[in-house]
């Protein structure tokens, strides 16, 4: 089932989401869900605050080529325990901002720890887009949006298209 995507500002964009303590029926029924969303929209990441859900839970495929075999990863609980010196800068995009991208440096390589939904510990090192891709998710979970890395006043011109986006639309009946 596709999910509804929320559109900043809201103020569920900027909470800081709670640990997943119990891997349920109902959160594997929400990572599919959110699975569908992620691809559907189309987009490569999607964490748990960009549905209005408050818990730390993000899906993740950045295999982008069409002849790419698809590898959704969902992670609970992530976390980064090591990140690289070098860094990458990426033209990133969200979708809970629209048809907005901007430069943003981050580590190049970093490793994540995380459980699986069969409660099982993983952890794996990531670089290039899926390394930039990781992390964009998880500080969507400390309630961060890639515009927070931006000048205010970029992120001020934004917000601002994002309030008329979402004023055009309610208007529209979108």
């Amino acid at each position: 089932m596709k999910l509804p995507i929320l559109i900043h500002p809201d103020p569920r964009l900027k909470k800081v989401a709670a640990p997943v303590d119990d891997i349920s029926d109902k959160l594997r029924a929400l990572a599919d869900n959110m699975l569908t969303t992620m691809y559907e929209a189309p987009g490569i990441g999607l964490a748990a605050p960009q549905v209005g859900i408050g818990s730390r839970l993000i899906v993740l495929d950045c295999e982008k080529a069409d002849d790419a075999v698809p590898r959704p990863l969902v992670m609970v609980n992530p976390q980064v325990v090591a990140a690289s010196d070098e860094t990458n800068t990426y033209d990133e995009g969200c979708l809970s901002i629209p048809d907005v991208y901007a430069d943003v440096t981050r580590p190049e390589a970093v490793t994540v720890r995380w459980m699986d939904l069969n409660g099982a510990e993983q952890e794996e090192t990531f670089d290039g887009l899926w390394a930039t891709c990781v992390q964009h998710e998880i500080d969507h979970l400390e309630g961060k949006l890639f515009i927070d890395y931006l000048s205010g006043l970029k992120r001020q011109l934004i917000t601002r298209k994002m309030v008329k986006l979402k004023r055009d639309r309610a208007r529209d009946g979108a």
